[in-house]
């Protein structure tokens, strides 16, 4: 019966698209579990309480994400809603792969999403329009050609500080790796979660993607969407320029990488799905942005007593797994 089970939600569609090179990329369409939001409450609100003094898990209608703090591209979380998990760790592990570079605009196509895709979430970004390394906190609206880009890039700069930048409005590429969630943006019905003064030792989004894995072992379950940091300060990564050297293990990969503490406010986008399974998903992903310059890769409150979370998030229908690396690598998805 488990193996059954696990057969009904492994099974996939297989697509391909032509990358400007010519050569063809698999893109995997697996249906994904949709419990409904209720469930979702009851299953994340016992783990949050756990790890958290403060906590308030509601089903409620979205608020409009266009609207300060959050500042999003689109008002809602709603319509179609899917994943996208693009590349992955080893493109860029241990030596970086510079010809993956991927088009949002051409998956669109590709998959047949015809109507307007509001696209958020956690990437490398395109290195040629900056001739460097960065990490991409996608958050844009593509509708029938017409494109409203709200992205940002974050790099690391000549006093190894954290720069933050508006992405180029007619670009929607990314490279290497990225974790995206798609819908129309439309209003609706969200998981809201609340969370201040975290007591246990899990970050805000490990402990809704733990809660997750632990309900559905043998059923997919994918998420995405939006949470502000509202006080304290965050651990977060910058990627550097591409390494001269290859990275073959986490220690190599961590001295690579440059952390910071980061302040609130912070804006994050990104995804989480109930397990890795055989398509070597990449459970979590969140990056971050703000309008005080600082921005990157989430990690994890340093400032428990303080930190303050509210997130929305909608379940997603479908996910697309896109350009799966051949082979895995064992570091470098925290």
């Amino acid at each position: 019966l488990f193996i059954l089970s696990v057969f009904k939600f492994l099974v996939f569609q297989q697509i391909t698209m032509a990358e400007n090179s010519g050569d063809l990329i698999k893109i995997n369409q697996v249906a994904l579990f949709t419990p409904t939001l209720n469930e979702i409450k009851n299953v994340i609100t016992p783990a949050v309480a756990k790890n958290f003094e403060e906590i308030a898990v509601d089903v409620v209608d979205c608020p409009d994400l266009t609207e300060v703090p959050f500042q999003l591209a689109s008002k809602g979380l709603g319509g179609h809603p899917k994943l996208f998990d693009i590349g992955g760790p080893p493109f860029l592990l241990p030596s970086v792969q510079r010809n993956k570079i991927y088009d949002v605009q051409t998956i669109l196509k590709q998959i047949n999403y015809n109507n307007k895709a509001f696209v958020i979430g956690a990437g490398a970004g395109p290195w040629p329009q900056l001739s460097r390394n960065c990490e991409m906190m996608m958050n844009v609206v593509i509708d029938s050609d017409e494109i409203k880009n709200q992205t940002k890039l974050a790099w690391v700069g000549e006093d190894n500080q954290c720069v933050l930048q508006n992405c180029k409005e007619s670009d929607t590429r990314l490279a290497l790796l990225a974790n995206l969630f798609v819908s129309e943006g439309k209003p609706g019905k969200v998981i809201k979660v609340y969370a201040k003064t975290r007591t246990g030792n899990l970050d805000f989004i490990t402990t809704i993607q733990n809660a997750l894995s632990a309900r559905y072992k043998s059923q997919l379950v994918g998420m995405g969407g939006t949470f502000l940091i509202k006080q304290g300060k965050v651990k977060q990564h910058v990627m550097p320029d591409f390494s001269p050297v290859p990275l073959n293990s986490e220690k190599s990969l961590n001295d690579w990488l440059h952390f910071y503490n980061m302040s609130a406010p912070l804006v994050a986008v990104g995804t989480l799905v109930s397990a890795e399974n055989n398509l070597d998903l990449r459970v979590q992903h969140f990056h971050s942005f703000s309008d005080h310059g600082e921005g990157g890769h989430y990690h994890i409150d340093v400032t428990p007593d303080t930190v303050e979370y509210l997130g929305y998030f909608n379940v997603a229908d479908c996910l697309y797994r896109i350009d799966q690396p051949p082979k895995s690598v064992s570091f470098g998805k925290d």
